[in-house]
């Protein structure tokens, strides 16, 4: 076997219904190119995210039966941050809708104009609520992070010797440092135990605050767990523990490695930043005890987080992305190596070197496979990294990627066959694909709302 087989039975199944090649071109054009804007029953297998698509358990749907809906001190509030304490070991627990509000709430409280936040990478919306803020986003990946076929493990580390230096030069323009686990923007690659440890430790040399965006903390638990030396008998959830310990708090979307649809927090020792924070979340998202979220879902997630950590789920999760992965290999495609824990991430300028990125290979490709497979995935590369420049020239990211996040306990092997399959028939006919040209772009985050045309 590829990978292990599913450690779940099936309860209850969702419809879903394959297109035609006629109408997916009708869906694109009227989506201007852009598959965010395809409706979900054009799709048929949707990478697009792993954020809020995977399958909840029969414990979570029970869960959801007896959420206290209570506006102040719901019990099931409480359920949820006993949780959440166990696991990170903070002293103060803060519920949020979602992921973005909690960087948005974090951000508007500690940045000022000027500021810079270091970061392993920051993903998409974290890069936008630093610079909405006015503060500056810093990338300090390690350099093999650069190198999409370097077979090397950890590659989602931060350079700490980077992160040193810029601290000696910079400490009073710098609020706080922030570790993403795992690191999505570079293929989704794990952090070590050790990048942890050491980056801590600058931080307290300098006296920062150091902070985890935690929303794959599970799935980076389980790599430390199978690659880092001294690891392998303890138990993914210490694994996690440790990982949080070395850090002054954490934010989570926990629509990824919590397996719920909706819901987020932070967490932190610091109760006078706490008190802050929550000042914020009564006025944009509600009260301390529900924070934006329903009863039901902090039920939902307080039993996630333990079922996240499971150690036949994580086994079967990551085997799974994997195999997908590694089909792609076969055929000579190149992916960022060795494959991450939630996705699959493609790297279009090997897949489409006749495409320049002012032309947005990685569109191209999302393009392609939504147009021959009714498959969706996201380009991470010029469209969503990429700048207009004061001079007239764009500026693009060092990669080109396309990812394929895999929901969790959502797809059989089937149908990550069947994903790999027409992608490699693409792969085979490659010269066909057309690059693309911008037709309307927002100001931020451009790449959820933007709209193209195919270059004849």
């Amino acid at each position: 076997m590829k990978f292990p087989a599913e450690p779940f039975r099936i309860k209850v199944v969702e419809r879903i219904r394959q297109t035609t090649r006629d109408e997916r071109e009708q869906c694109l054009q009227k989506a201007g190119m852009n598959v965010f804007s395809i409706k979900s029953d054009s799709i048929y297998v949707d990478l697009l995210t792993d954020s809020g698509t995977g399958a909840m358990s029969d414990e979570q749907w029970a869960g959801l039966m007896v959420g206290d809906e209570s506006y102040a001190g719901s019990r099931s509030y409480f359920k949820f941050e006993k949780a959440i304490l166990d696991i990170t070991g903070y002293k103060e627990v803060i519920p949020t809708h979602q992921g973005r509000v909690a960087e948005n709430l974090l951000f508007s409280t500690i940045c000022k104009p000027g500021d810079i936040v270091p970061n392993n990478t920051h993903f998409d919306t974290t890069r936008a609520n630093v610079e909405a803020n006015h503060a500056e986003a810093c990338d300090l990946p390690v350099k093999e992070a650069l190198q999409p076929s370097l077979e090397k493990p950890f590659k989602g580390n931060m350079d700490v010797k980077k992160l040193d230096a810029l601290l000696t030069e910079k400490r009073d323009k710098i609020p706080m440092v922030v570790m993403t686990v795992t690191n999505n923007s570079m293929g989704g690659q794990p952090v070590s135990m050790e990048n942890i440890r050491e980056t801590s430790k600058v931080c307290k040399k300098h006296g920062v605050m150091f902070l985890i965006d935690c929303a794959r903390f599970a799935e980076n638990s389980w790599f430390i767990h199978e690659l880092e030396s001294g690891y392998k008998n303890k138990e993914i959830i210490d694994i996690a523990r440790e990982l949080f310990s070395y850090a002054d708090g954490c934010w989570m979307s926990s629509k990824k490695d919590a397996l719920v649809n909706i819901g987020g927090f932070i967490a932190l020792n610091d109760i006078e930043l706490t008190k802050q924070i929550q000042n914020k979340l009564i006025l944009i998202e509600g009260f301390p005890t529900y924070g934006g979220l329903a009863g039901r879902d902090l039920e939902a997630i307080a039993r996630g987080l333990y079922e996240g950590l499971n150690q036949d789920y994580l086994q079967y999760r990551t085997a799974q992305v994997r195999y997908l992965g590694e089909m792609l290999l076969e055929a000579g495609i190149s992916i960022v190596r060795p494959v991450g824990g939630h996705a699959v991430f493609i790297d279009a300028k090997h897949f489409a070197p006749h495409i320049p990125q002012e032309q947005f290979p990685g569109v191209a490709l999302t393009v392609a496979m939504y147009r021959e497979g009714g498959i969706r995935g996201v380009e991470i590369g010029s469209l969503m990294f990429g700048k207009n420049g004061s001079n007239g020239k764009d500026s693009h990211p060092p990669l080109e990627l396309v990812r394929l996040a895999v929901p969790r306990r959502v797809y059989t092997t089937a149908h990550m066959t069947y994903v790999a399959e027409k992608i490699i028939e693409i792969f085979k006919q490659r010269e066909k694909m057309k690059g693309l040209r911008l037709t309307y772009e927002a100001p931020m985050l451009r790449h959820f709302t933007a709209r193209m045309e195919e270059i004849d």
